[in-house]
């Protein structure tokens, strides 16, 4: 993977924010905040299964925080949750067909504007 400098990872994600914001980025994009696109980013790439409590933990913010962002996601089908059957405690956050096409369109874009870049 070639190294950005840092004014050049700047640049790719202000053009990345920029491309989302005028409408170019992923298709039915909402406007996110930076912990809901996190919490996305992590239920996407990371293995499951995520709950809640781990989530929460991982970004270090409280679990209400976290349901917030969930609910904002879930309104949109980009995640979703259903209880833990084992311990029904847990909540388990999944991911949802239109996530996984909504990340794949985030990654194509984040492509594009890099490539925009240049070398």
């Amino acid at each position: 993977m070639a190294s950005l400098k840092p004014a050049e990872a700047l640049k790719l994600l202000s053009e990345i924010a920029l491309a989302i914001v005028r409408d170019r980025g992923p298709k039915d994009h909402p406007d996110f905040t930076f912990r809901q696109l996190s919490i996305l980013l992590t239920v996407y790439l990371e293995t499951p299964p995520h709950t809640v409590r781990a989530l929460a933990a991982r970004h270090g913010v409280t679990k209400p925080v976290v349901t917030r962002a969930l609910d904002a996601l879930g309104a949109l089908d980009l995640l979703s949750r259903r209880r833990d059957e084992r311990d029904r405690r847990n909540v388990i956050v999944q991911r949802t067909v239109k996530g996984a096409l909504f990340v794949e369109q985030l990654a194509d874009l984040v492509i594009e504007k890099h490539e925009e870049l240049g070398p």
